[in-house]
């Protein structure tokens, strides 16, 4: 179990720095920040229309008048997915916390648990890290480009990876979770630990437990640290307050589902040599290079390759795991995280603990130690030559 969080009980979470007050909009963003941030390639004028539709929603703050609140982490979905374009990461990171006894997780959803809001449009209100918690963790952001590409890849294509001959000692498995849009078991893939299936929940949790703006499927309010009196009190708009007939949470679900993927930078004769050290040292066994969409309604998202290097699985990892179960995954479980774009995700890891790619590599263990360790056996030419590679996908 990964040691908690420096968070006394009782206490908010050190303020995240970087981040704009609650109810003002964020500097906005470049485009294309970098190459990132524009649609998919080969979209019609529907679905440019959709993804310029989502944006809009996605770059929106949201106001008490509109259902934000009353706890809350942040206004926007902008405020969160910024860099280096509408879409992209952040350092900021949110808390969990739960209490473990005897190897037993309990979320203390009676105390709020186990997501704490850290913003309310009443300080009286704001949530703390309530005594009794004696796991509290930090998850940061993660990009959205390309999660379309993501969406659109058959559970059987992820199950058949699970099934594959363990190597390495490596052996995921696939997080099967019920998704909230379809009311269905479906494989997960979105998340630090594949929670979501769908676009659709993962954009409509988001909403409600992200911003307090509840809508259909989660159409109720988190009360502060549990106090449903306090909930009655500072609640100012009847739920669900995201009605309307193409609801934010399902034109944000647009904007993601068309987010084209992070661009790739052509490779030098180096980084093709670290391409070569990277599947040499048995990374490609769980960052996957490439899986493929299957038959889509969208032609953009239709039959493609998905140069993500993720496997999509869950994989113990050991102390890395965060300690905390969420969905189908266990504690030290956590999801193969996607390589695209790492150059523009910095700090890495699900804690930001890691201020470079070879920090990262280096904290890896559980189902990764093999791997790990044979790219610590790299002359110091070689581990440049595969850090070149990954900055290049």
């Amino acid at each position: 179990m990964a040691p908690p969080t420096a968070v006394p009980p009782g206490k908010n979470p050190p303020p995240t720095t970087g981040q704009p007050p609650a109810g003002r909009p964020p500097e906005p963003p470049t485009r294309n920040g970098q190459g990132f941030g524009g649609p998919l390639p080969g979209l019609d004028a529907a679905g440019l229309a959709a993804f310029d539709a989502g944006r809009t929603v996605f770059l929106e703050v949201e106001t008490v008048e509109g259902g934000l609140g009353p706890i809350f982490n942040e206004a926007s979905c902008i405020a969160c997915h910024r860099g280096p374009a509408p879409g992209g990461a952040s350092p900021r990171s949110v808390t969990r916390f739960g209490r473990v006894t005897n190897g037993v997780f309990d979320p203390l959803a009676e105390k709020g648990g186990p997501l704490l809001q850290d913003h309310s449009i009443n300080p009286a209100i704001r949530e703390t890290v309530p005594v009794g918690a004696n796991l509290v963790i930090r998850r940061q952001t993660q990009p959205l480009f390309g999660l379309g590409l993501v969406e659109a890849i058959a559970d059987e294509t992820i199950l058949a990876l699970a099934a594959r001959t363990s190597v390495d000692g490596v052996k995921g498995r696939a997080a099967i979770v019920t998704d909230p849009a379809s009311a269905t078991q479906r494989v997960g893939r979105f998340g630090w630990k594949s929670q979501h299936a769908t676009l659709a929940g993962f954009s409509a949790d988001a909403y409600t437990n992200e911003m307090g703006v509840t809508n259909r499927l989660f159409p109720n309010e988190n009360a502060p640290n549990g106090n449903t009196a306090l909930l009655k009190q500072a609640d100012r708009v009847l739920d669900p307050e995201d009605t309307a007939a193409r609801a934010d949470f399902e034109l944000a679900a647009d904007f993601m589902r068309l987010l084209a993927a992070p661009p790739q930078i052509p490779l030098t004769a180096n980084a093709t040599a670290g391409k070569a050290l990277f599947e040499k040292a048995g990374c490609a066994v769980c960052h996957v290079p490439s899986l493929t969409t299957a038959v889509n309604g969208i032609n953009a998202l239709s039959e493609k390759a998905v140069p993500l290097y993720s496997d999509l699985l869950l994989h113990d990892m050991g102390r890395l795991g965060d300690g905390m179960p969420q969905g189908a995954a266990t504690g030290r479980e956590m999801r193969t995280a996607p390589l695209w774009g790492l150059r523009a995700s910095a700090p890495y890891l699900h804690d930001g603990r890691a201020d470079t790619v070879e920090a990262a590599i280096r904290a890896h263990e559980g189902e990764a130690v093999v791997s790990r360790d044979r790219f610590l056996k790299l002359s110091p030419t070689e581990r440049a030559a595969l850090l070149e590679f990954l900055g290049s996908i």
